[in-house]
């Protein structure tokens, strides 16, 4: 199938889960924290028991209506929040037993102010609720792999800010999938427990990149002046090593049951650009791959982020996992 195909209905899909009509609505009352012992408060709740590790996943922004935080009572939001969970859960799967909490998410409009963090940290409350829930009630001491992409990365970040200081809990840590969203060395400078990730095997750190065209010189989310830290999805070099399309195991398309849809073994390259810190794709064309998100430049695929590299990041997710139980077994030892 051509590209442009491929490309028509990956559109078709990404609209289907924003474009929500607006309505107007007002600021959440930030006191209230939500309950999670309540299930109808989870979109996943320990989904496949039997695996060894635990993942928390958090979802990105699909609030597209005229409000500043995402109401819990709004089925139809709801229902596209569980539906870009689907999307990525594909990466995870085989190996993790899930949890995904629904939260407060900040609404898109928020990334138009000036100052979006009090809205965010309504999102985070929730957050932290959820995790504090899942620690007391379901780790029981298992290895935890943190997981969100766009305001679900920054989400992650913030876990690892509050909680993951504690020597016990960050010796349970596999990795941190915080991917569309940037980390920079200012932040791991003030919280040593972020680490941003060395190479395909190392544990305890967090994957991120941000994908553009290499044209492209600034968005919202890597603004001028910004160094982000991060790491090639195919050759898992954080330098400005290129890796060519044929390193690419599998861009993937998926759907809101998440099914694979179209998968295609090559379609892109990547390097970092060294510069900026963000991930630079070749080999497609910008005008075949609309940015989507309101504010976001032509050239900009960061929602694109995961499905250009979806087979690799799962290879990955696999790898670390592995490399886990080893330094694991190691440490116990020791």
């Amino acid at each position: 199938m051509k590209k442009r195909s491929i490309l028509a209905m990956a559109i078709i899909l990404i609209f289907a889960m924003l474009a929500i009509p607006g309505c107007s609505s007002e600021i959440e009352n930030t006191s209230s924290v939500t309950d999670y012992s309540k299930g109808e408060n989870w979109a996943y709740y320990a989904i496949g028991g039997n695996k060894e590790v635990d993942l928390f996943l958090l979802c990105p922004a699909v609030d597209m209506k005229d409000e500043y935080n995402m109401s819990l009572d709004d089925a139809e939001t709801k229902e596209k929040f569980l539906g870009a969970l689907n999307m990525e859960r594909g990466l995870y799967e085989e190996n993790t037993r899930m949890f995904a909490p629904y939260y407060r998410q900040a609404a898109m409009k928020v990334y138009s102010l000036d100052d979006r963090e009090p809205y965010l940290e309504i999102a985070y409350s929730d957050v932290s609720a959820a995790f504090s829930y899942y620690l007391k009630n379901e780790n029981k001491g298992r290895p935890i792999i943190l997981a969100g992409f766009s305001q679900g990365a920054d989400m992650c970040y913030r876990l690892l800010e509050e909680y993951f200081g504690d020597d016990e809990l960050n010796n349970r840590l596999v990795a941190v999938y915080s991917i569309g969203w940037p980390c920079t060395e200012e932040i791991t400078e003030k919280y040593p427990q972020i680490r941003p990730a060395q190479a395909e095997d190392d544990v305890g750190v967090f994957i991120s990149f941000e994908c553009e065209a290499p044209e492209v010189e600034e968005t919202f989310i890597n603004p001028t002046g910004q160094k982000a830290l991060s790491i090639n999805p195919l050759n898992w070099k954080t330098n400005g090593t290129p890796a060519d399309k044929t390193e690419n195991p599998g861009s993937c398309f998926t759907n809101y049951d998440g099914e694979i849809y179209l998968e295609e073994e090559g379609l892109c390259g990547c390097y970092i650009d060294e510069e900026r810190g963000v991930l630079k794709v070749t080999d497609v064309e910008a005008a075949d791959y609309p940015p989507v998100v309101p504010g976001l430049p032509e050239g900009s695929y960061h929602v694109y982020d995961y499905l250009f590299f979806f087979r690799s990041l799962q290879q990955n997710v696999s790898k670390r996992i592995e490399s886990y139980k080893m330094y694991d077994k190691l440490r116990q030892a020791a």
